[in-house]
């Protein structure tokens, strides 16, 4: 199948790919005939060793934990020499309690939540954007929870804040690279069931990493910043 680059396949670097949203955007980029390097942590055996025993030609593995900024390195440069057209972070977590408000957390937990939504993914993009072509897509894995426009409930303290201060980081990330030609998208996928989103969630899985996938490879060739939700359509700030 070809894709928005033409007869040649597309090349995905997936920054945590073992389960839920991550595993099944690698399982529809491969649909779609794309080559995913894809990541996990640790060595267990996830869903993403699944689908590259099924897909040895186009799935690739690699181990990072984007909490300890040496594995960033490492991986690095592991990966030079390889030209990626899009590089997405999908890692994320929530504190354990999320009715906590800001001041019932831990520090712990709260320094938890920050360095693997905030710190950890810019960390990921600034050490791995030059595996990715001048005119390629950076993308992550944000949150509508994370539009403060958009805050008039509240809850989720926590992951709301952490989300927020990825997408303002993202924000300084892409004024430093004003004249640069890529695509840098913030995507917010929806309330979706997955263990992050819990059972209650009104969407699936199944219905709508279709739709946020194609989006992404929609937005190529389009540079500068962007807040979207999985159909294309932009967030407030």
């Amino acid at each position: 199948m070809t894709t928005a680059l033409g007869d040649r396949p597309g090349t995905l670097l997936l920054v945590g790919a073992s389960r839920g949203l991550g595993l099944a955007m690698a399982s529809e980029f491969v649909a779609k005939g794309w080559r995913v390097v894809g990541t996990v942590r640790g060595d267990g055996i996830t869903g993403l060793h699944d689908l590259a025993d099924r897909y040895p030609a186009q799935v690739t593995i690699e181990d990072i934990d984007i909490t300890d900024a040496a594995q960033i390195s490492n991986l690095s440069h592991r990966l030079s020499g390889r030209v990626f057209d899009m590089l997405f972070v999908n890692s994320g977590t929530s504190n354990r309690n999320q009715a906590e408000t800001i001041a019932e957390v831990s520090t712990d937990e709260f320094v938890r939540v920050m360095l693997t939504n905030t710190l950890g993914v810019l960390r990921v993009i600034e050490g791995l954007q030059d595996l990715v072509r001048p005119a390629g897509l950076i993308g992550v894995m944000s949150s509508g929870q994370g539009s403060i426009a958009n805050n008039i409930k509240g809850g989720r303290e926590i992951y709301r804040g952490s989300k927020a201060a990825l997408n303002q980081c993202m924000r300084s990330y892409a004024a430093r690279h004003a004249s640069g030609r890529r695509a840098l998208v913030l995507m917010a996928p929806g309330w979706i069931r997955t263990e992050l989103g819990g059972p209650e969630a009104p969407f699936g899985i199944e219905e709508t990493v279709p739709k946020l996938v194609d989006t992404l490879i929609g937005q190529q060739g389009k540079p500068g910043l962007r807040f979207i939700d999985r159909n294309g359509k932009g967030v407030p700030w």
